[in-house]
């Protein structure tokens, strides 16, 4: 397998990114680092280098890194996959743009509406996979249909779940809360073949009482950011708490191996990325604050799917449901209203 590495995606490029692609060859994955070779050294001669002279800023609109970044070290990493060259792009770049192009560039599944960002939000009881957190602002409920399939697939790749359990992000349990588009996105997946529970609640993100939780990319985004800020707003006051007096001091001593797992739980780099999943090919996007273990873990990620055939098992469910999408602008919609 080849991964194409976009030098230039995070904020403490190319370093971060030489780094981690000197591990990830260590560990026997090809690696293709694209970006200005000038600006690049200490590099493995097991790592592969493509020339890229542009870099896309996280500022930069989607509409200018397609139109005029044609050079970019982004778009030249996600080339490569079109072109068969590399299996998988990396990126820690702008997440817009990122879209934008794989979107152009690869093109959708067949049968896809549209493609999602899949992340993994830790839990009481484990992990919570939550798309679409942020692709795609304004849905419809085939849309979240498909999110749904497309999450149910990903939970039992990454897990190893047979019939992982999903639930529809809304404001109550009950049958009758949400908006119109979470009551006809209910209907839909009522009917589908996966393992759906309903409506769920923000708590139970983190409680872990389903395995995937489906939502819209304007709420699932919000809840992206607001899950950061709470995990560095809890190990900010545990830290605080632990400096606090010579006797918590002591406490942090017999406590640290706690404190580290906890940190570990909540530390967005253990999970690598976020994939855009619904493209003809496998994209990974991960955070602009990204280290060496982050972009590792997000190379790591992208082979394990490839290796277990991610794409060709979402054509699957799709398939299997397409009965139920075709009439989701007609009948259940008449249904429900």
């Amino acid at each position: 397998m080849r991964v194409a590495l976009d030098a230039f995606g995070s904020d403490l490029c190319p370093d971060i990114e030489i780094k981690a692609a000197n591990e990830a060859v260590k560990q026997g994955i090809d690696i293709i680092l694209v970006g200005d070779k000038k600006k690049l050294s200490g590099i493995s001669s097991r790592v592969e280098v493509v020339q890229a002279d542009e870099v896309i800023t996280m500022d930069e609109s989607p509409a200018n890194a397609l139109r005029k970044k044609k050079n970019s070290s982004m778009r030249v990493a996600i080339d490569l996959v079109g072109a068969g060259k590399a299996d998988a792009i990396v990126s820690a770049g702008n997440s817009g743009a990122m879209m934008a192009l794989s979107m152009f560039v690869l093109h959708k599944l067949p049968g896809i509406y549209r493609p999602a960002i899949v992340g993994v939000l830790p839990s009481y009881r484990g992990y919570t996979v939550f798309i679409d957190m942020g692709a795609n602002v304004d849905c419809k409920p085939h849309y979240l249909l498909q999110f749904a399939l497309m999450g149910s697939v990903y939970a039992k790749k990454l897990f190893n779940l047979s019939t992982p359990s999903v639930g529809l992000l809304s404001n109550g349990e009950e049958e009758g809360k949400g908006n119109e588009l979470t009551s006809l996105t209910n209907e839909l997946l009522k009917k589908s073949s996966i393992n759906y529970r309903g409506y769920v609640e923000g708590k139970d993100i983190y409680m872990g009482d389903v395995d995937v939780i489906v939502a819209d990319g304007f709420v699932g985004n919000t809840v992206l950011k607001a899950s950061e800020g709470i995990a560095e707003m809890v190990t900010k006051i545990l830290k605080d708490s632990f400096k606090a007096s010579p006797l918590s001091i002591l406490g942090y001593l017999f406590s640290r191996g706690a404190f580290n797992r906890l940190k570990k739980r909540i530390d967005y780099a253990e999970y690598g990325g976020a994939p855009l999943i619904g493209v003809n090919g496998l994209a990974v996007i991960t955070h602009g604050r990204s280290n060496e273990k982050a972009i590792l873990n997000a190379i790591k990620l992208s082979k394990r799917f490839y290796d277990t055939k991610l794409n060709d098992a979402i054509i699957e469910e799709v398939n299997k449901n397409l009965t139920l999408e075709n009439s989701a602008n007609e009948k259940v919609y008449e249904e429900v209203k």
